[in-house]
């Protein structure tokens, strides 16, 4: 499976990253019922695992939340290699906007 890997900074505390991450996950799904269906998060410490089933596609990684910056890492379907360059663009478009500092 193709690999995906994205490094996104921030200027936040770690804690108030952390909490917008893992309430991010949620609300992507309400958002987005018809889409993404299956999900599990788990969490232990900055460290979260995630998988979901989107448009019949399965998606899996891990995030990692540190002091200054968020490591999204996560295995698409080859059916998605195609669009891999527009995936990662616009997870990291949404991960900055989540990420921005008021």
């Amino acid at each position: 499976m193709p690999k995906l890997e994205l490094n996104i900074p921030h200027e936040l505390s770690q804690a108030e990253a952390l909490n917008r991450i893992q309430n991010f996950l949620p609300k992507l799904k309400e958002q987005h019922s018809d889409k993404i269906k299956d999900l599990e998060e788990s969490w232990n410490g900055n460290t979260g695992e995630f998988k979901f089933n989107i448009s019949g596609f399965k998606v899996s990684g891990t995030l990692q939340v540190g002091e200054d910056f968020v490591i999204i890492t996560g295995e698409l379907p080859f059916a998605a290699l195609l669009f891999k360059g527009t995936i990662e663009d616009t997870i990291r478009a949404k991960a900055m906007e989540l990420l921005k500092k008021e």
